[in-house]
């Protein structure tokens, strides 16, 4: 079972949370992408091996979403973080 830190409410079991999306950063101007480009961002995602950053709903907590950043091979959970914020550094102050 997967312990998931909410930002706001703490560690909690990986069933009242809900997976959002990959986290990934907004082009700054998007009516500068071609067609390709925008759709590329939209439609197509990578698939690492590894460390990656997710979006991730507590439904049954808070109601809120955050950032979190697990390792994809192992599921390891290296921090979590309210979007827009900075991610906490090691020792888990942000």
């Amino acid at each position: 079972m997967l312990m998931i830190p909410c930002p706001w409410c703490g560690p909690r079991d990986e069933t009242e949370f809900v997976y959002g999306e990959a986290a990934l950063e907004r082009p700054a101007d998007p009516h500068a992408l071609s067609d390709a480009d925008w759709t590329d961002y939209l439609y197509f995602r990578d698939n690492p091996k590894g460390a990656h950053r997710e979006f991730w709903f507590h439904r049954a907590g808070c109601h809120r979403w955050f950032v979190l950043e697990r390792n994809t091979v192992t599921h390891a959970i290296a921090g979590a973080w309210p979007p827009g914020a900075a991610p906490p550094r090691e020792g888990g102050e942000a």
